[in-house]
């Protein structure tokens, strides 16, 4: 009768609990608050995308994303806050306050547990975010001894951008370039799109990047690079198994166009880091009661607003579809035409300012926004006269969509964690950046 009653106890908490997920999905947009969902969810849907399909997940929590030293946290103690699930000082990665005890991420666990791990981001590899997950250094810019722990870890799959300071010769702990190194120990390295294309489930441990440093940014999207989404998908091929995986995928640009005050550029990483969120979707959708998702921010950058004061009441984020290029492309192709013409004028400019960012220097401004104010000209007059054309170009694209800014830096905004799929019911409520650590690690 004991045994029985055990079996019916077992049986009841399965029902009542479930099983734990065979596949784990983190994705982590850096510099990603609600502002930068928000303002890539009204463009998407005033551009005929539709609704971001990170917004329609079924739970949500409000994370709070200090860290050890400051209430606002870098991307270095927001990782291991998220991988490891105690709190750090700044800069640290993988290791408590002190820098001197290290902790263990997520990913460890799942490694541990017998599932493939895979690490993807825009970003170079051994940044920040990504290696909170197998890194171990007392600081973020020990990026050659990062690489060195990339290899150590043994995971399966790291994708995206490349490995920075890959060759530094002055590392003390240098051994050689961190790519040789990695294909001695075992790893496949492949550097081109065609490449990663080409691997086949069972090819081994894999290390793929499509830049020696960070992917282009989605607004100047190269076609021959592979995308953050299709890495995550080549990450599924390779790491599907009968024990299951985790993969973390972070958006790691998004956080350098807030840093930019770049609107445009900011809210085309999140549509690409949504992109590759609905890869895992269509994965989870082919996998049903197996496959957790959950998507969330290290910190917010930039202070960035729904509304200014320039556009009242109204937000028009459609008038961002006018700009065909980051502000870093369009500074290069500034200075590009001065060296190529020597007497290159604003009139010049205004050209290039018409065909990039959709501005208009003539016209019926009721009739057509883009048509540009004397005020909005005279500052691109000035930028252009201080080399600063893209800047200012910037914050009139700004002003036109009615985004605000109120920092270059990071802010103590809390984030939004959405999550679905088996467990995603425990992301609930007010919670901490280490509370998502600690409910992975209950479930992998």
């Amino acid at each position: 009768m004991k045994k029985l009653f055990l079996c019916l106890f077992l049986l009841s908490a399965v029902v009542l609990y479930g099983r734990n997920p065979k596949y784990v999905f983190l994705f982590i947009g850096d510099g990603m608050a609600t502002p930068q969902r928000m303002i890539a969810d009204e463009f998407s849907r005033k551009t005929g995308r539709g609704q971001l399909a990170i917004n329609t997940m079924p739970y949500h929590a409000t994370t709070r994303t200090s860290s050890s030293s400051s209430l606002v946290t870098d991307s270095a103690a927001a990782a291991t806050a998220i991988a490891c699930g105690e709190k750090t000082e700044n800069g640290r990665v993988g290791m408590d306050h002190s820098g001197k005890r290290k902790l263990e991420s997520v990913a460890y666990v799942a490694k541990k547990n017998g599932k493939k791990v895979g690490i993807v981001t825009s970003v170079t590899i051994n940044h920040a975010t990504p290696s909170g997950f197998y890194g171990h250094r007392p600081s973020r810019s020990q990026y050659y001894a990062l690489g060195l722990d990339l290899i150590n870890s043994g995971f399966d799959y790291f994708g995206g951008g490349g490995v920075a300071k890959n060759n530094d010769k002055k590392s003390p702990e240098y051994k050689g370039d961190i790519y040789k190194l990695a294909e001695k120990a075992g790893y496949k390295v492949v550097k081109n799109k065609k490449d990663l294309l080409a691997l086949k489930k069972g090819c081994g441990k894999v290390l793929a990047s499509g830049s020696t440093g960070a992917l282009p940014y989605n607004i100047d999207r190269v076609k021959d690079v592979a995308s953050l989404a299709e890495y995550t998908a080549k990450g599924i091929e390779l790491l599907d198994n009968p024990n299951g995986f985790f993969m973390m995928v972070e958006g790691g640009a998004i956080d350098w166009c807030g840093h930019a005050n770049e609107a445009a550029g900011n809210l085309y990483e999140v549509l690409a880091f949504d992109d590759a969120v609905k890869v895992a979707l269509a994965f989870a959708g082919k996998h049903p009661g197996e496959t957790l998702i959950v998507v969330t921010g290290d910190h917010e950058t930039g202070g960035m607003t729904m509304g200014f004061a320039g556009t009242g009441y109204a937000l028009y984020m459609e008038r961002l579809a006018n700009q065909k290029c980051s502000i870093g492309e369009f500074a290069k192709k500034v200075k590009a035409a001065k060296k190529e013409k020597k007497d290159f004028s604003f009139a010049d400019a205004r050209k290039m300012l018409e065909k990039d960012f959709g501005f208009k220097f003539s016209g019926n401004i009721k009739k057509d926004p883009m048509v540009l104010t004397s005020k909005e000209i005279a500052a691109l007059e000035k930028g252009f006269k201080e080399n600063k054309l893209h800047n200012a170009a910037r914050i009139v694209m700004n002003g036109k969509a009615g985004i605000g800014w109120t920092s270059g830096s990071h802010t103590a905004l809390p984030v939004l964690t959405t999550s679905k799929g088996v467990k995603a019911e425990i992301f609930t409520g007010f919670i901490d950046n280490t509370d998502i650590a600690k409910k992975l690690k209950t479930v992998l």
